[in-house]
């Protein structure tokens, strides 16, 4: 190792050492032999979960059944979780209700949105770097209320939001690049121009400080596996602006969003407050599982949170520059730290997946986005700073010709 790499080394020991939220790893399931930075696609396992998910399997499912719906609240669980999700991005108890997947939540959300919108506004906003998903929900809700789709940078939304704009669907951190969108200046932008706005939380919410409320966003969903560590394929989530709820017209009205449910009765009457974004039954054993995950959050303050992810991302990317040959990989993540969300992106223009095949080889696991992205996700309350040192000199090493 250089003289750079031992100063490197025991810096990354000093600021592990003077971590607040270092305490918080051993809340985690997370191997020793193993650098986990792909808390951006899947976090880590929060040790609560398992214990929880056997208490229901055994006791709420097996001995209770059908009697836990009330007995064991597992009715209620949809807006309970919500309410845990809304702590975190800023939104008060009533608006967020949990369930579903993000894509299923997008389709509410925009034709919802379109069917707030007055007159002649026959046109959806798509960010041209969307997750593909988003992009398709957007499209098919556009065929299916008779909208066009106007695909443009999340940065130009503000000038392209005009008199026939419906709705614009932004995500907060591209997925690729992990630049962080300006979501106060676009949500006013959008609205100046008298539209609505939704956007993606899914590569933000337990990354950094997001305030829904207080910058009058009127939708937005997201995922909860990733920095809210909730599982794969656990439930997502969809937040409804408290005085756009009594309007909010979801175009899935399932019996779970009725006003009395269990009456059964043929016409649709919707529920009040953030139950009309139910749909089918829910899937208790991964809402119950992710109601587990979130405690981990308790007394978590996300202004340290934001803190430590920006220590970790310009860490990181000072021992890339120390470690790595010079011209073998690119970063693509913005260096302000207003323009930068969890992660750090790297081009490879050689061989991008074989390295990151490699990287994983050798136990640090990211992810490869293709043509040549190499995605790193830095989980503030398992990562450590000695982990962003020891990734990069296992990516100079993996890189090496």
């Amino acid at each position: 190792m250089s003289e750079d790499g031992h100063d490197l080394a025991r810096e990354a020991a000093a600021l592990d050492g003077a971590d607040a939220l270092a305490p918080l790893r051993a809340a985690f399931v997370l191997g020793d032999d193993t650098i986990y930075l792909d808390g951006n696609s899947l976090g880590a396992l929060p040790r609560t979960v398992a214990a929880r998910l056997a208490g229901v399997v055994e006791q709420e499912w097996g001995r209770l059944g059908i009697r836990s719906w009330t007995e064991s609240g597992w009715w209620t669980a949809p807006e309970r979780v919500g309410d845990r999700i809304g702590h975190l991005v800023g939104a008060a108890p009533g608006q967020v209700v949990a369930g579903d997947s993000t894509s299923v939540n997008v389709f509410k959300a925009v034709v919802a949105a379109v069917r707030l919108a007055g007159p002649g506004r026959d046109e959806i906003l798509v960010d041209a770097q969307t997750f593909p998903t988003d992009g398709y929900i957007a499209a098919s809700a556009a065929r299916l209320t008779g909208c066009r789709i106007r695909a443009v940078a999340a940065g130009e939304v503000p000038r392209a939001a005009g008199e026939r704009t419906a709705v614009a669907l932004v995500n907060h951190v591209d997925y690729r690049t992990g630049r962080l969108h300006d979501l106060p200046g676009i949500t006013a932008a959008v609205h100046a121009a008298g539209a609505r706005v939704v956007w993606d939380l899914c590569h933000s919410a337990g990354a950094l400080p997001v305030e829904l409320d207080a910058d009058g966003v009127d939708f937005a969903v997201g995922c909860t596996y990733k920095y809210l560590n909730g599982g794969p394929g656990s439930p997502a989530y969809l937040y409804v602006r408290r005085e756009l709820q009594p309007r909010f017209d979801s175009p899935l009205p399932g019996w779970n969003s009725h006003a009395d449910p269990f009456a059964m009765s043929p016409d649709y009457t919707p529920a009040q407050g953030s139950a009309r974004g139910r749909v089918g039954t829910p899937a208790i054993l991964s809402l119950l599982a992710l109601e587990a995950a979130l405690e981990v959050w308790d007394g978590v303050h996300l202004a340290a949170v934001r803190a430590k992810s920006l220590a970790l991302t310009d860490f990181f990317l000072r021992c890339v520059e120390a470690y790595v040959p010079q011209g073998a990989v690119e970063c693509v993540t913005p260096a302000a730290h207003g323009e930068r969300g969890g992660q750090v992106s790297l081009r490879c223009p050689s061989g991008a997946g074989a390295v990151m095949e490699e990287l994983v080889r050798r136990g640090v696991v990211g992810d490869f986005r293709q043509p040549d992205v190499l995605r790193f996700g830095f989980a503030p309350l398992y990562t450590r700073f000695a982990d962003a040192e020891s990734a990069a000199r296992v990516l100079a090493e993996a890189v090496a010709p």
